[in-house]
């Protein structure tokens, strides 16, 4: 064996390595909190103003029915018509899609 294919096999296998690591890395990626919690108060901010509005930036377990997924956690607060509502909100931590909304 010389070093030009010694070479050739270390230059295909970091390759090859940097194709799985980033392959595993988009498998197990989640969506912004961030991002998540503005297209909540965008969809919201059709009706009228917000006031407030927070997320948990670590995901939790949550179950539907036999649906089971990684959740983010969150609420916001708004006035209308001189009543103050507010209201929390399950979304998605792989796509950001909300699962579940409830007033309080």
């Amino acid at each position: 064996m010389n070093v030009r294919d010694f070479a050739i096999g270390a230059v295909a296998g970091a390759v090859a390595g940097a194709a799985v690591v980033e392959a595993v890395n988009r498998a197990d990626r989640n969506v912004s909190p961030d991002k998540v919690l503005e297209h909540v108060k965008s969809a919201f901010k059709k009706e009228g103003p917000i006031d407030g509005a927070w997320i948990v930036m670590k995901t939790e377990p949550f179950r539907q029915k036999a649906v089971e997924m990684d959740v983010y956690r969150g609420g916001l607060s708004r006035e209308i018509g001189g009543a103050y509502e507010q209201y929390e909100f399950a979304a998605d931590a792989k796509t950001g899609t909300v699962v579940e909304i409830n007033k309080i």
